[in-house]
């Protein structure tokens, strides 16, 4: 098995291509160990000492370390662990419930801004080992929540005001402003 690896904008974290099917639908993000209970591949990133995040995308894995490590020292315990998993045969998720917030009866507004977000948006960011996923629109305001190389980033601040939020205000004039949920 051979497994890539590519930088992201966000110097604490790296993003490794297993060369297969990391997640059939969706994306998972991990914030912590405590998070990770339902992936046994997550669990066994968060045993290496410096992981911090761990977010899986349809094909890669993506993963923050603590910002005092270096990834000379960190990157082949990851490599393992990940090479580890795919030989184990055990899933990369036990119970995979769904994965996004699903809203009931999106109004129209809301439907627009989520077709822009999936066919501009988060195939980009996807490319840079993150996702970005809806959460609310209240009152002009569009709350999108960041997840692997995205959270956190240096640039993502950047990327939601002068990328997404100029592209979701030009479509969908309803739109005033784009923020990070909390």
């Amino acid at each position: 098995m051979f497994i890539q690896t590519e930088q992201t904008p966000n110097p604490s974290t790296l993003k490794f291509l297993p060369g297969r099917v990391v997640m059939e639908k969706g994306t998972m993000d991990f914030a912590s160990a405590d998070t990770a209970t339902p992936s046994p591949l997550a669990k066994r990133l968060f045993a290496i000492e410096g992981v911090e995040r761990v977010f899986f995308g349809s094909d890669f894995v993506t993963v923050t370390k603590e910002a005092n490590l270096d990834w000379q020292i960190l990157k082949p315990s990851i490599l393992g662990g990940i090479m580890e998993h795919y030989t184990s045969g055990d899933p990369v998720v036990v119970d995979s419930g769904d994965t996004a917030v699903a809203a009931s009866d999106d109004d129209e507004i809301v439907a627009q801004i989520k077709e822009l977000l999936d066919t501009r948006v988060r195939p980009a960011v996807a490319q840079d080992g993150g996702d970005i996923v809806f959460q609310d629109f209240r009152d002009g305001v569009v709350y999108l929540h960041m997840q692997g190389s995205c959270s956190g980033c240096p640039s993502s601040t950047a990327t939601l005001k002068m990328g997404i939020e100029n592209l979701l205000k030009h479509y969908v004039p309803e739109v005033v402003e784009v923020q990070a949920a909390q």
